[in-house]
């Protein structure tokens, strides 16, 4: 095993890596589940309604660096967790270590051993996907949503027994995909092409190709410290390629939680997102919570929306977590 290997087959991103990153100076905090150490920020009140935001792939709590301090001022507790793979959380080295089940699976864990009640969730790529089932195994545990750029794609019957190994199909189809050419002409399948083959999997750039805004060197470095070398990285080569394997867990999700779901369910994406902007309609139109909320779309922001517009993505949030409460 590597110094770094702090048990067979599990990774952990020495702490140096994490002590000059800009505009993130958060004390950290770890959890342990099923042996790993799942890291979180947790700041504000502790005594105040959560707010619970879910990061994606390839970020990590870094993301929310812009917002945490806002709706801590505002009075709320907020709490980032990092996923396993991500962030300051353990790795595994093995990509068959990760599954969609297992990261809802950890993350239904993590709001259960912190006590979270009356909590509002923001979730956003990935973390969408995952918070989103959260709710449906824990639906009491949570007060409203606001969804941005993110979805839960489903399927019933025979598409959602043939849904991913058509998926697959599609990948191959798709060939050998760059960087560039993934986003310069965005689909899902020619990202998950990508990230699959791609011998170099630069998170920084990534993250800067999905962004509006013009990253400083310094913030790219934010992202890229999670990650010291490519053995580091491999839930987030990993994940984009797990998206269709829960279609049927998702359907009945939508079908059991969802479809019922009152509670305040606001949609805020951003208008330069191509693979989510769809989504949209899905929430307003299945979900009756969504349906009293009028639609945010937060101007001149890309995929990472945090990222471009995080300031004012904190004030769509402050702002709805009053008008619902």
């Amino acid at each position: 095993m590597t110094d770094f290997e702090i048990q067979e087959g599990v990774l952990r991103t020495p702490d140096e890596r994490f002590t000059t990153l800009s505009g993130y100076d958060f004390k950290p905090n770890y959890i342990m589940i099923n042996g790993l150490r799942m890291h979180y920020v947790d700041e504000g009140p502790q005594e105040s309604n959560p707010v619970l935001l879910l990061h994606g792939e390839p970020s990590w709590s870094y993301l929310y660096r812009k917002i945490i301090p806002l709706l801590s001022v505002a009075g709320y507790r907020v709490i980032a967790p990092d996923l396993i793979g991500f962030g300051r959380s353990d790795k595994f080295k093995d990509k068959k270590k990760y599954s969609y089940q297992f990261h809802v699976d950890m993350m239904t864990e993590f709001v259960k051993q912190l006590e979270l009640i009356n909590t509002t969730l923001f979730v956003q790529d990935w973390g969408g996907l995952i918070g989103l089932r959260v709710v449906a195994e824990e639906p009491d545990r949570f007060e409203r949503i606001m969804v941005s750029n993110t979805g839960l794609p489903d399927a019933g019957g025979i598409l959602g027994l043939l849904g991913n190994f058509l998926f697959k199909i599609q990948i191959w189809l798709e060939g050998k995909v760059t960087l560039g050419e993934s986003w310069a002409d965005i689909t899902l399948t020619r990202w998950v092409a990508y990230s699959k083959q791609t011998d170099d999997f630069p998170v920084g750039q990534i993250i800067q190709a999905a962004t509006m805004t013009e990253l400083t060197e310094d913030v790219l470095a934010g992202y890229e410290a999670p990650f010291p070398s490519d053995e580091y990285k491999v839930a987030a080569r990993i994940m984009p390629s797990l998206i269709p394997t829960q279609l049927r867990e998702n359907h009945k999700a939508w079908k059991q939680v969802f479809s019922k779901w009152t509670k305040p369910l606001l949609t805020a994406f951003s208008d330069g997102d191509p693979i989510t902007r769809s989504m949209v309609r899905e929430f307003q139109e299945r979900v009756p919570g969504a349906k009293g909320q009028a639609h945010v779309t937060i101007k001149e922001a890309r995929h990472f929306v945090q990222e471009d517009k995080g300031e004012e993505l904190a004030e769509v949030l402050i702002d709805f977590i009053k008008r619902t409460t």
